[in-house]
Parts: structure tokens; C-alpha cells; sequence
């Protein structure tokens, strides 16, 4: 996908879970405040990745969506407000449940220290093919 920065990639992937039902519209907003309050920019090697999230409460149905970027956007690093992360895989988070939530965090982690794994979810060149190499990590959660 294509941004212009970070609230952009935000809007886009938040407007496609609301408009195929699983987040209710007040998701979009959420998300977006708070990304600005709590930044989801996860230091690390490129590529690097976010997981900007919402309340449970604003979620239909738990998913995950990722998108890739052809060119990174910056997001505020997680650990440091002040800094900024060229992030190229965005990995948003939408569960439904008040403790699903921590046990998808570890799941995700164990694919953000996968550096291989990250190179193959760039580089892949259709949602299948993404799907394939995501489903292992997340299976269970999503089902």
C-alpha cells in the first residue's frame, strides 16, 4: 500500500475493517488518538513495524489487518515519544476480547524478532501469500 504518513496508513486499514463489519465506525477515531497518545512504533531492524490498536469495546469481530508499505511511513517509537521509526509493515490489531489482547501482543512479538519473517511479508506479492505467512503466528486467536 501507499501513505502519505502514518495517520494515513491508520485511516486506510481502520476504514476496511469498518466497511466489512468487523470494528464499528468509532474504531477509526480511536485508533487514530490513540496512536498520537500512545505511538505503536516498534524499534527494530528494517523492516520495521507498528501495531496501532483500540479498545476491545469498538471491535465486532477479532481480526488482524497487516498492511505493507512500498515506502516507509514514520511512526513514533513506542519507547520514545520524541523519536520517529520508518515503518514499512503495519500490523493493526482488532480484538474483541478485554484479555485477547496480551496473548495476540505475544504472538505478534514472535513475528517482529523474525527477521526473515519480516523480509518474506514484504516481499510478498499477493494477500495469499501474506495470509500464509502470517496464519502460522496468529492461528488460534483468529479462529
Amino acid at each position: 500500500m501507499t501513505a502519505d504518513d502514518s495517520t494515513d496508513v491508520i485511516e486506510q486499514l481502520s476504514t476496511q475493517l469498518y466497511e466489512i463489519g468487523y470494528v464499528k465506525e468509532s474504531y477509526i477515531a480511536a485508533i487514530k488518538k490513540r496512536e498520537m497518545e500512545y505511538p505503536t512504533g516498534l524499534p527494530s531492524k528494517s523492516p520495521a513495524v507498528a501495531i496501532p490498536h483500540a479498545d476491545f469495546n469498538l471491535v465486532n469481530k477479532t481480526t488482524v489487518a497487516v498492511g505493507t508499505l512500498e515506502k516507509p511511513v514514520e511512526f513514533h517509537d513506542m519507547e520514545n515519544i520524541k523519536k520517529t521509526i520508518p515503518v514499512q509493515i503495519v500490523i493493526m490489531l482488532a480484538i474483541g476480547e478485554p484479555h485477547g489482547q496480551v496473548e495476540m501482543l505475544q504472538r505478534v512479538v514472535g513475528i517482529i524478532q523474525d527477521e526473515k519473517l519480516r523480509n518474506d511479508i514484504l516481499n510478498a506479492n499477493t494477500s495469499e501469500e501474506l495470509l500464509n505467512l502470517i496464519e502460522p503466528s496468529l492461528l488460534g486467536i483468529l479462529n
